[in-house]
């Protein structure tokens, strides 16, 4: 089937939508992280997810099960593995996405791209925004969604589990003595991000300075002597996967570096950092203990519990 007669059999079978003969239940609409309004008729019973991390929120707002498609690398939780994919995140397989007949396509607003995700709503099918740049906005991600699901209840108590231990987290590191603090994404090219970033507030979170912070770009490229001039006290490398990445010990080849000086050269996986999720907080606990070992060298007093 072309892709023109399969969308044309999908734009068909929404405007019919599941149970159309039934009485609807009640419309759902939130705003999204683009500042958009979201409609829908019925809460959502076949959601696309175009990023690794919506799949992960999805399932944490109780909305697995309504979940029919996602994007390459959609890893967590396990049974997000098995479910169809409609290709990466930069490259949508919109083909794939219309033979799944969405009723609601989540997107993220950094990663997705904009043509594709034009086309889609030409098509009438709605496109919710997902792009935290905070640590509340995970929260209100995770109430977001569900709402438009339909699963209130265990997106609401998602919402509060994570908003607890973000506050506890808080309380014990947020106001402890600073940490300049240099966040690695990647090595060739060298990338890091500022203080617009989600990273960015957990490490705030953690009591530390991003120490390139007040760049402009949202993940900025940078190079080897700007690292040098901010001497940070810390450098907190991301890589892939579980494995702690070569190129963090670059870093040994400068002696006079203070992180290096001192061996605070750390290691996040990054699924626990780089994906918006409840699972950031994991992340969040070790960074934390990390920023307070280089507060116990430099001898300053220890956090209270």
């Amino acid at each position: 089937m072309t892709l023109t007669r399969l969308l044309a059999f999908f734009a068909a079978a929404a405007c019919l939508g599941p149970g159309a003969a039934l009485a609807s239940p009640a419309a759902v609409e939130t705003i999204d992280d683009s500042g958009a309004a979201i409609r829908l008729e019925r809460p959502a019973q076949r959601i696309v997810s175009l990023a690794p991390h919506i799949t992960e929120l999805l399932f944490a707002a109780g909305a697995g099960p309504q979940v029919v498609g996602v994007v390459a690398y959609s890893d967590f939780p396990p049974e997000a593995k098995s479910l169809p994919q409609v290709g990466g995140y930069t490259q949508i397989n919109l083909e794939a996405v219309a033979a799944l007949r969405p009723d609601l396509v989540v997107a993220w607003r950094s990663g997705n791209r904009n043509a594709h995700l034009d086309r889609l709503r030409a098509l009438g099918v709605p496109v919710f925004i997902n792009e935290p740049r905070s640590l509340d906005d995970v929260a209100l991600s995770l109430e977001k969604l569900g709402r438009l699901a339909g699963t209130d209840a265990a997106a609401t108590e998602a919402a509060q589990a994570f908003r607890a231990r973000h506050a506890g987290l808080a309380a014990r590191y947020r106001d402890r003595p600073p940490v300049r603090t240099f966040y690695q994404v990647w090595n060739e090219p060298m990338v890091t991000i500022n203080d617009e970033h989600l990273i960015a507030d957990v490490i705030r979170l953690c009591g530390g300075r991003n120490v390139f912070g007040s760049l402009d770009t949202l993940a900025p490229k940078i190079g080897i002597e700007a690292v040098l001039a901010a001497n940070p006290e810390a450098i907190v490398a991301s890589g892939m996967g579980e494995a702690r990445p070569d190129w963090l010990d670059q870093w040994k080849r400068w002696p006079d570096l203070t992180a290096n000086a001192n061996g605070h050269l750390f290691f996040v996986p990054p699924d626990l950092l780089q994906r918006h999720t409840p699972r950031i907080l994991d992340g969040a606990a070790r960074l934390c203990e990390q920023l307070e070992s280089v507060r116990a060298d430099r001898g300053d007093a220890p956090a209270t519990r």
